[in-house]
């Protein structure tokens, strides 16, 4: 009697979950100015004036605005706003009665309240967006959508519950990200794709090209001499930050959740393929099974490390524009350190994702080649995959 392959994946995601909330970080109290601390919702109730204003040397829209607050110690007291008069604004949108906004109020020394806009409320668009999307893939793949939608909160909620508060302490963040990535992955690959041996080889690769990403990285990232920062959000965390991060760790805990993703989808399908062959001809030996898996995996591995650069470059575009103002000395372009960063950490992901195609080959065929001897295992290791059972 075989146990329902779905029953270890809970437990495992159970179990995950409470060491996770276990193991929550406490937030540095004190000396942090949280970002968005004093902002508050606001309701545009009056448009009172409109116009264009000269703002140093180019004519923009402006709009004055009274505002009933909807939150916090103002709650209910009408404000007045002004959108365009300070700050350099976009002008497509306007802002019209019934509009919600944030508006960012401060008390002078002399108790006079100002408020500031500071942006557009955009929580209803975003969660029409995400329902529609919740929908889409649970009448697209079903009860498998709804695995995914799981494994998609789990993995939100390991970076925003764990790896991100574990550096905040001033954990070493290489740590932490390789931590929180083989919760992630590993909860996330057993909740999509059952307990079974298939789901086995490929977590176990995992781990292996993390860690063997994990090691490439910090070498390189040495031996380029890169700090962590080229990033302009990383020396803006450093003003708001009391406890010192290390922040060359923050750079290779980055590249590690960056190629994430794309491993995820490059060792199930490479497990998969190595079991599928091994059905077709059991009779093929180590050799001959690795050749076939392989050229299916080159050419996978050619599209997804496509895919890795095309990911990054449409991340770092403003940063590709950078690289053309130059005038197009790339030589002398590539030593600033956030240009050196992008291309370290493509190098790197790239590098990991190709070592992974012939370490899950050769780990999916010692399981796929035993798989008959490690039936008798089957309550505790799960079958081989969806459809091939033993009689």
């Amino acid at each position: 009697m075989k146990t329902n392959k779905w029953l270890f994946p809970f437990a495992l995601f159970t179990a995950a979950l409470i060491y996770l909330i276990a193991s929550r970080a406490p937030l540095p109290v004190g000396g942090f100015s949280t970002f968005g601390a004093d902002t508050v919702r606001a309701e545009v109730t009056h448009i009172l004036e409109e116009g264009e204003i000269d703002l140093g040397g180019r004519m923009q829209k402006y709009q004055i605005a009274r505002v009933k607050i909807l939150e916090g110690q103002y709650a209910e007291i009408p404000m007045e706003i002004d959108y365009g008069k300070r700050q350099v604004r976009s002008d497509e949108y306007d802002m019209a009665v019934g509009d919600e906004v944030m508006v960012s109020i401060s008390k002078t020394p002399q108790n006079v309240i100002n408020a500031y806009f500071v942006d557009f409320v955009r929580v209803k668009p975003i969660l029409l967006l995400a329902g529609i999307f919740a929908i889409a893939i649970i009448l697209i793949s079903a009860w498998k959508g709804i695995r995914a939608l799981l494994s998609m909160a789990f993995s939100l909620y390991v970076i925003v519950g764990y790896i991100i508060p574990h550096i905040l302490i001033g954990e070493d963040p290489l740590r932490v990200s390789i931590i929180g990535s083989i919760i992630l992955l590993g909860v996330t690959l057993y909740l999509t794709y059952g307990w079974t041996l298939k789901t086995h080889a490929a977590v176990i690769s995992m781990v292996l090209i993390l860690i063997l990403t994990g090691a490439l990285s910090m070498l390189f990232v040495v031996f380029t001499k890169l700090n962590g920062t080229g990033d302009e959000n990383v020396m803006f965390l450093m003003q708001l930050m009391e406890t010192p991060i290390n922040l060359r760790g923050l750079l290779l805990g980055g590249m590690i959740i960056g190629a994430l993703g794309v491993l995820d989808d490059l060792v199930t399908t490479q497990a998969s393929a190595v079991f599928e062959l091994y059905h077709a001809n059991p009779e093929f030996g180590f050799r001959a099974l690795y050749n076939s898996a392989m050229r299916i995996g080159q050419d996978h591995v050619a599209a997804t490390v496509n895919t890795l650069v095309l990911a990054y470059a449409g991340a770092s575009l403003p940063m590709m524009l950078m690289f053309s103002l130059g005038g197009g000395d790339y030589g002398y372009i590539v030593n600033f350190s956030f240009i050196a960063e992008e291309i370290v950490r493509t190098l790197v992901g790239s590098l990991g994702l190709i070592a992974a195609v012939p370490l899950t080959t050769t780990i999916a065929i010692f399981f796929a080649q035993r798989s008959a001897a490690l039936a008798r295992w089957g309550n505790f290791l799960g079958e081989e995959g969806e459809s091939h059972h033993h009689h």
